[in-house]
């Protein structure tokens, strides 16, 4: 079995982005699709993960190809969406194979 085999769920990769201006010219800002991508998602014991000054405990890993995803970009999965706290590069001794993300549930 390939690793691409074991990826049996399908995310959409969020990002917030300007979506035009309103009527001061200002940006307007939105979460806007970036991909949809072949993914695994496994339920966490609980990581804690300091961001910024704050440590928040993610409860869920979410296992990608080499995609493009950072922290801070949310991922939604059926009806719920997660927030990337923190993205890890796995190597295969030839370069990046695959990313894990940490999350967490945001709704």
């Amino acid at each position: 079995m390939t690793y691409l085999e074991l990826l049996i769920q399908t995310c959409t990769i969020r990002r917030w982005t300007d979506s035009g201006t309103n009527d001061y010219g200002s940006p307007i800002k939105s979460w806007g699709d970036i991909a949809t991508k072949p993914c695994r998602l496994v339920a966490g014991a609980g990581r804690e993960i300091k961001v910024g000054a704050e440590v928040v405990v993610s409860n869920h890993r979410l296992f990608l190809e080499d995609v493009d995803i950072t922290e801070r970009d949310r991922v939604a999965i059926g009806t719920e969406t997660y927030e990337v706290l923190l993205v890890s590069d796995r190597q295969n001794g030839t370069g990046v194979h695959h990313k894990e993300c940490d999350l967490v549930r945001v709704s």
